[in-house]
């Protein structure tokens, strides 16, 4: 491994199983593309309450819906079922950001939300990717709210003070009451 500790890893997928004999992983990715882990060039598998193991990305293609991933140095099978379950993770500093309005999940949780009145929301405790677009779940100290991660609801984001602006949307609230 080299000079990236754990805790400059930034979780990016999970390893399903082997796909065929040669050692090719399908994987389920948490990045929007392939591009994330051929961009970062190299990812650290994390096999169960192991050390993260740092190999070179090969090639990565969508695969029904999961995406095939080829290392180097995981040339059988028996290498890849070893690796069956492990964490993905990719180095914080070779994340790619497309651009300045575009936030990673990691940097988004635990942020606190507020309506464009001032009101306080909660805090984004999860993220679910439906496809489409992301759903912030916000808990509240009564409640946990779905806000969707659209433009047209989140007005700003300041990572520095921990802070998301959304707008009072008629019903968006209350879409969420039981």
């Amino acid at each position: 491994m080299n000079n990236d500790s754990p805790e400059k890893l930034i979780l990016l997928g999970k390893v399903i199983r082997s796909h065929g004999l040669d050692g090719i992983l399908r994987i389920k990715s948490y990045a929007r593309s392939e591009e994330s882990f051929l961009y970062a060039g190299s990812v650290f598998l994390e096999p169960d309450r192991q050390e993260p193991v740092e190999f070179k990305v090969l090639s990565i293609k969508p695969h029904k819906g999961l995406f095939l991933l080829k290392l180097l140095n995981i040339d059988s099978i028996e290498k890849a079922d070893f690796y069956r379950g492990a964490n993905i993770y990719i180095s914080e500093k070779r994340l790619k950001r497309d651009n300045e309005d575009e936030y990673f999940w990691y940097e988004l949780k635990g942020i606190k939300v507020y309506l464009n009145t001032g009101k306080l929301i909660g805090r984004i405790k999860e993220i679910i990717n439906t496809g489409s677009n992301d759903i912030f779940v916000v808990k509240s100290d009564t409640s946990e709210i779905l806000i969707p991660a659209l433009q047209e609801i989140v007005e700003s984001v300041d990572l520095e003070n921990r802070q998301m602006i959304i707008s009072d949307t008629k019903g968006l609230l209350e879409l969420n009451e039981v």
